[in-house]
């Protein structure tokens, strides 16, 4: 089993900034691709930013382009996710993801959740306006 764990949500005022981490722990046995999702209620779960396994690949959500930036620290397991300039539309639950990957394959992002092998519990976001 694999762990991830969020951190770094809280309440802020629009303009402000935030940075979410993911640390992955437990049977990390290769490779793997992850990603940030979002879900207010009543909603489903969108991908925000998602990154390969080698960091040089991202994706972003046009709603998140040129506000947030996904990166990653391998030796360390963990990913973030820095949110700038943040608006009340961005509040939700955030969600990291994980996804083991087959060599060969460390340039790839994944948008789709169902892509995904392992979740995050979430971190609230509230962004006030």
């Amino acid at each position: 089993q694999v762990q991830l764990v969020e951190s770094g949500g809280g309440l802020v005022q629009a303009g402000d900034s935030l940075r979410l981490s993911c640390a992955a722990s437990g049977r990390i046995f290769s490779s793997y691709a992850m990603g940030w999702f979002r879900q207010t209620q009543g909603n489903e779960r969108d991908i925000a930013a998602a990154i390969s396994w080698s960091g040089g690949s991202t994706f972003y959500a046009d709603s998140a382009k040129g506000r947030f930036t996904i990166s990653r620290d391998n030796a360390r397991n963990t990913v973030y996710l820095q949110m700038d300039s943040l608006k009340p539309e961005d509040t939700a639950v955030y969600y990291c993801a994980l996804k083991f990957i087959a060599h060969g394959y460390g340039s790839m992002w994944y948008r789709d959740p169902i892509d995904y092998d392992y979740w995050g519990q979430g971190t609230q976001v509230t962004v006030s306006s």
